[in-house]
């Protein structure tokens, strides 16, 4: 099983799971993170860093975020590796929790 970021990171782009993940598989695009499937060791430790709830497992991901699964694994291919929090993107509060920001993702 793995973890999956779904909507909620797109535009928020916000790094504490970063610190915390013990393998690295973090990889960042231009407004949103995902999590490589064949690198997550599912320990958890991500999901409760996430201050937009943005991370689930992948057997609790909603009906609605199942398009993140299959987005997640394809744009860990081709997106660069983070390994460190960095600052959040100066707009990214007005971003929270805001619905239907698949629409806004950058590849």
């Amino acid at each position: 099983m793995t973890f999956v970021v779904a909507e909620q990171c797109i535009k928020c782009k916000l790094t504490d799971c970063v610190e915390v993940c013990p393998v690295d598989c973090f990889y960042e695009g231009p407004n949103m993170l995902v999590i490589h499937p064949d690198e997550c060791i599912d320990c958890a430790l991500c999901e409760p860093e996430c201050p937009v709830d943005a991370i689930f497992a992948e057997d609790e991901l909603p009906e609605s975020e199942q398009v993140f699964l299959e987005l997640n694994a394809d744009l860990a291919e081709v997106w660069p590796n983070i390994t460190e929090m960095k600052a959040s993107p100066p707009d990214s509060t007005e971003w929270e929790n805001k619905p239907d920001k698949l629409q806004y993702l950058e590849r």
